[in-house]
């Protein structure tokens, strides 16, 4: 998938807070499900032709922004989504851990309460949250070119709450992790990786890139036939009408129709 991860100099800061204010445990469990959200993100971004560039971690969470440009709405939310469900599921299972091993609770205990919070968190209608962008992908046909800007005021509406709400904390104990949670929103409203397509470099070709072929019909789309992209193979797509032979679409050919925005176009129309 190619991640790329890096750490943002507050995830070093907040985790030396945490460490003398006895929360590391709780901020190594919040840091390790937000690296699975973010894998999930990719694993389920790949799926679809594209790959997570790059995860910077910051303290209880991780920032992402994302140019989904020609991806389907649908597809997109299975993208926005996987990430909420990751975490949703780890959580579920340490619920079913504690159900048949009760022993096990005091030692999963906060993983457990960082996936549910991560779930939930990641679902409310912020921008950059996950949320945020499904409810930007619902309401652009509504607001349109006003949609973002009414989602990054929002956001920040947000962050200066839970800012706000640390102030006030601090007057009996101080709420650290809502500090951090309001630190990550006003981040990642200006910042972020973003997916690109995936594509071979000249070193990958001179060590050496297996071909993956594929036989598909006529009729399906560029949009559609993107799932087959990988990236470590190179894809060559046999095009059938009607049991015979069309022709084949090499994956420059692919990718450039993509770049020209043909995602409807059906693929015998790309080798005729």
């Amino acid at each position: 998938m190619g991640l790329k991860l890096r750490l943002h100099p507050l995830f070093f800061l907040i985790g030396i807070l945490s460490a003398f204010t006895g929360g590391f445990l709780g901020f190594l469990a919040a840091s390790l499900c937000a690296l699975e959200h973010e894998a999930a993100h990719a694993f389920v971004a790949a799926r679809y032709g594209y790959r997570l560039d790059r995860v910077v971690l910051m303290p209880y969470g991780a920032v992402l922004s994302g140019d989904l440009t020609g991806m389907r709405k649908k597809e997109e939310l299975a993208v926005l989504l996987a990430g909420p469900l990751a975490n949703l599921a780890t959580g579920l299972f340490f619920v079913a851990l504690w159900w048949f091993f009760p022993e096990t609770y005091p030692y999963t205990e906060l993983a457990a309460a960082a996936s549910f919070s991560l779930f939930f968190v990641n679902l409310l209608p912020a921008y950059p949250l996950d949320g945020g962008r499904m409810l930007r992908i619902l309401l652009q046909p509504l607001c349109k070119g006003a949609t973002r800007y009414l989602l990054l005021a929002g956001n920040l509406l947000l962050s200066l709450g839970a800012l706000a709400w640390f102030a006030y904390s601090c007057f009996s104990a101080p709420a650290w992790t809502t500090l951090a949670f309001g630190i990550l929103l006003a981040a990642g409203a200006f910042g972020g990786g973003r997916y690109a397509r995936i594509a071979f470099s000249p070193k990958k070709f001179t060590a050496g890139v297996e071909e993956r072929r594929v036989a598909i019909s006529s009729a399906v789309t560029a949009g559609e036939a993107v799932r087959f992209l990988r990236s470590d193979r190179y894809l060559t797509l046999l095009v059938f009408e009607g049991g015979s032979f069309c022709g084949e679409i090499a994956e420059e050919e692919f990718l450039a129709a993509l770049a020209r925005g043909e995602y409807g176009v059906p693929l015998g129309a790309l080798v005729a």
